[in-house]
């Protein structure tokens, strides 16, 4: 069997070579978890906490550099990004892409006179700007251009800066070692926040003059601050926390304070009064609140709960109380899950290792330098610095019934049995009857003090298995010590250069385990090899005090000077838990003291008579409730008949009323189904509406589009008309240039024969005839176009008084009107227009067969001329009848027209 690792329950391992853990950083998505450690090259290592118990994601160096701690760390808001700040005498601030484990930019922020206190988160809106703070020191860092730069410089020469918090993108509050609270605004420090929130002491904020930052009265150390959605928390004091909210924009006033309570196994004056607050945390919902203080305790409270009660807020251990100091004794039993440790602190601890939790435990005004549980769990041996005290392990207290004197006892242990214990005075192992407390044997054959961590005894009763002298770092050895005190080397196994200060061996006898002054804990095949052969984890940042291997072999339990108490689950190379032969069945009993079972006993008499009395009593009550109860029935009965009777008569009234609850519920219902038909209604209206006008809108364009036309064929008209005038006038001067031709001709015509004459008068007549024919139709034409004027005015007054109405039937009506209106006129119009094309076109055909005729009486004319001119003077006509006829001639000529 190998034994392959230590999985240790309260976090992962640190690295071979580690000096102790110095600084934690979670990251804000909650998945990565960075740990610094202090070596001779010290480290920070990043664990993914969504993987099986927190893998190793990166180790992170300081590169080139020599660093040996790194004090503080911070990530970036979107976890990218890793700042750290490393110790004295380099004092390097280091910027990580983490990642890719690379550096990205080194600045050095002090020097060795004033040291760093802390490096605060990014700034909640700035990935690449981060603050710095210590003593005289306060510098806001900017990473550009692969460096980071330093953007002010805030004059704190003289102040000591412990904590600081971002409030808002250029708003830093920080917190001093004399209890001020100072807010920076973009690195220059500007206004003091008061701590006291009684009335009457004005503004909670006071301006400081640039440059002007002094000392303030020293009151408290603020060791701790947290900004929160409201404001901040910070630590006002030993053990108290305090809330300030935002009221205004930059105006912060305390609401509430929070402290720390005694323990109630506390034997001093209040200790836990007096922890310096360390670190303060919130979780992401706002509604828990964490400290840890300078004693390695945690304590929650629950804000929200907290904010309805008025009385003074106090903190509850988080898990469980811790040891504060140096553990110095480990044991375990057999018949329970206990073990018990004792410590510097003055307190000694009953924990059960299956669950993880303390059982019992209680403070003391001496050092306890050793502990050894009984087999049986209900009695534990500690050796304090003035004596060694057997107790007794009660249901809630740990009291003591035995001392012996034996000052500062470093060893003591119990016999397998249970019956013996031995304890270690110096060089000198006494055994004591478990039953009688007589010391039955010394052992004083050792040449120096007995120095090892356990005093465990050996199968043989009457053996003790120890070690004594100081161990080196060459060898470490194992001795059996015998009645005689003879003393014989079994094995030894040559060393590291590092001092095993533990051992444990198996209940299998497999495997050896040591611890060493370094912290780590190492495990050996058995029997022990001659070589250097075996397996090395890193456990403690202290030397490992002590050591122990449960019953059962399942459980590895470690305790160091760093007061830490480590639970490891030992398993083999296949990853399983060792098998054990031996079958452990765990008691639940407990012990009680006689006066406490007295106590009790005369509490239960006590409570049974008053159980008793109050039986009696209920009884009584009963009776007199019972008769109470049945007058108060009949005088019900009485009243509920009554009531009946009443209700009869008034049940007509009753389903008359119901009837009309109906009727006003049928009501209600005609009322939103009108009302809805309504709405219905309107909104068919206004569909209608819009559609009508869009149509009515359709048709003014139409009339508009008709308006148009009927001016061009006004203008058609207008201008054939004109054309007709032109050419009438035309052929009226060209016919009254040939009269005159013709006067001046006809005065030569003598003679004219009266039957042509005649025959041409009728001709002139019936041209005469056709020319006022043509004359009316044109007038009838003239009044029908001012018809047709005369109807789009009217019309136009019809649309304009359309438009002003408001009332959509009239407009329905009025629109129907018009569209019929519209209809008979656009019939009207395409009747006439057809009518005047038919009678245009007779006129037209007229005037050209007029022009003919005239054409042809003119000819005539002019023959009858030339006969006049020829033979006139034969026939006896006068100059009188041929002017007649040229007159009548003019006047077919159109003249007169």
């Amino acid at each position: 069997m190998l034994f392959t690792g230590l999985c240790f329950l309260c976090a992962p391992s640190g690295l071979e070579g580690s000096l102790g853990l110095r600084a934690l950083a979670l990251s804000p998505n909650q998945r990565y978890l960075a740990v610094s450690e202090k070596a001779e090259e010290a480290s920070i290592t990043v664990f993914d906490l969504h993987q099986e118990h927190g893998m190793k994601k990166k180790v992170l160096t300081a590169g080139d550099f020599l660093v040996q701690e790194f004090l503080c760390m911070a990530f970036s808001p979107d976890s990218k990004y890793l700042i750290g700040q490393s110790g004295a005498p380099e004092w390097l601030l280091i910027f990580w892409s983490w990642e890719k484990n690379k550096v990205l930019a080194t600045v050095k922020t002090t020097n060795s006179n004033n040291p760093i206190s802390q490096v605060s988160h990014f700034s909640p809106h700035n990935n690449m700007q981060v603050c710095v703070s210590g003593k005289g020191v306060f510098k806001l860092f900017r990473y550009s251009e692969g460096n980071l730069k330093q953007n002010s410089i805030a004059k704190v020469e003289s102040i000591n800066i412990l904590c600081h918090t971002w409030v808002s993108e250029g708003r830093v509050i920080a917190g001093t070692d004399t209890g001020r609270l100072l807010v920076s605004e973009s690195g220059d420090v500007r206004r003091e926040i008061k701590m006291s929130s009684e009335p009457g002491q004005g503004q909670t904020e006071r301006r400081i003059k640039a440059g002007n930052v002094t000392e303030g009265v020293a009151k408290c150390c603020v060791t701790a601050i947290l900004s929160y959605s409201k404001g901040f928390v910070c630590s006002s004091g030993p053990g108290t926390v305090s809330l300030f909210e935002q009221i205004e924009l930059d105006v912060y006033r305390k609401s509430r304070e929070i402290q720390i309570l005694p323990a109630p196994a506390s034997s001093g004056s209040a200790p836990a009064q007096c922890q310096e607050i360390d670190t303060i945390c919130m979780s992401p919902a706002e509604e828990t609140l964490a400290v840890s203080t300078d004693r390695g305790q945690l304590y929650s409270i629950n804000l929200s709960s907290a904010e309805m009660k008025r009385e003074q807020l106090h903190f509850d251990f988080l898990s469980q109380p811790f040891h504060s100091d140096s553990i110095t004794g480990l044991s375990i039993c057999i018949r329970k899950p206990f073990m018990a440790t004792s410590s510097l602190d003055c307190s000694v601890r009953i924990w059960n290792y299956e669950m993880k939790e303390v059982e019992l435990y209680k403070e003391f005004q001496q050092e306890a330098f050793s502990v050894a549980l009984h087999p049986t769990g209900l009695f534990v041996l500690v050796g304090f610095s003035d004596k060694l005290r057997l107790m007794n392990l009660f249901i809630n207290d740990i009291s003591t019934f035995k001392e012996f004197e034996l000052p500062g006892c470093r060893e003591c242990a119990f016999s397998h049995g249970g019956h013996r214990f031995a304890a270690v005075d110096g060089s000198v192992i006494h055994i004591y009857s478990f039953t009688s407390f007589e010391n039955i044997l010394n052992l004083n054959g050792h040449f120096g003090k007995v120095t090892s961590t356990t005093a465990a005894w050996c199968l043989v009763g009457r053996m003790a298995l120890c070690t004594s002298g100081t161990p080196t770092p060459g060898s470490w050895s194992v001795r059996l010590c015998s009645r005689a005190a003879a003393t014989l080397v079994l094995r030894e196994v040559p060393a590291d250069v590092v001092a095993h200060t533990a051992l444990a061996v198996s209940q299998s006898g497999r495997v050896v385990f040591t611890g060493t002054s370094g912290g780590t804990v190492r495990a050996v095949k058995y029997p022990l090899p001659d070589q250097k052969e075996w397996i090395t984890q890193q456990a403690h940042c202290g030397p490992v005090t002590k050591m122990v291997i449960t019953y059962d072999d399942q459980f590895l339990l470690t305790a160091s000077e760093d007061g830490c108490l480590l639970i490891s689950k030992i398993i083999d190379e296949k990853g399983q838990s060792l098998r054990s032969n031996r079958q452990i069945v765990h008691t639940e009993e407990i012990l009680v003291t006689k006066a406490d079972l007295e106590e009790r006993a005369h509490n239960l008499l006590e409570l049974k008579m008053h159980l008793k009395e109050l039986h009696m009593e209920n009884e009584y009550q009963l009776r007199l409730k019972e008769m109470n109860y049945k007058e108060e029935l009949q005088q019900v009965s009485n009243k509920f008949m009554e009531e009946i009777k009443s209700l009869k008569r008034t049940q007509q009234l009753t389903m008359e009323h119901k009837k009309y609850d109906d009727l006003l519920q049928k009501q209600k219902e005609m009322q939103e189904e009108y009302e809805t038909r309504l709405t219905h209604a309107e909104q068919d209206r206004i569909q209608s509406l819009a559609e009508v006008t869009q149509i009515y809108e359709a048709e003014l364009q139409f009339q508009e589009e008709a308006g148009r036309r009927i001016r061009e064929y006004e203008e058609t008209i207008r201008q054939a008309a004109e054309e007709e005038h032109q050419k009438i006038d035309t052929m009226k001067d060209k016919y009254e240039k040939k009269l005159q031709s013709e006067k001046e001709a006809f005065t030569s015509v003598s003679l004219m024969t009266v039957t042509q004459i005649r025959s041409l008068q009728r001709q002139i007549d019936d041209h005469l005839d056709d020319m006022i024919s043509m004359k009316k139709e044109r007038q009838t034409l003239t009044g029908f176009i001012r018809t047709l004027e005369t109807d789009i005015g009217v019309l136009k007054r019809q649309v304009s008084r359309y438009r002003k109405t408001n009332q959509e039937k009239v407009i329905i009506s009025s629109l129907h009107s018009m569209n019929q209106d519209l209809h008979k006129l656009k019939v009207i119009l395409e009747f006439k227009l057809k009518d005047m094309k038919k009678q245009i076109r007779p006129q037209q055909e007229d005037i050209n067969k007029k022009a003919e005729r005239i054409e042809k009486v003119r000819e005539r004319a002019q023959k009858i001329l030339d006969w006049l001119q020829v033979g006139g003077q034969h026939v006896g006509v006068s100059s009188s009848i041929c002017s007649f006829y040229l007159l009548e001639l003019s006047l077919l000529s159109g003249k007169a027209i």
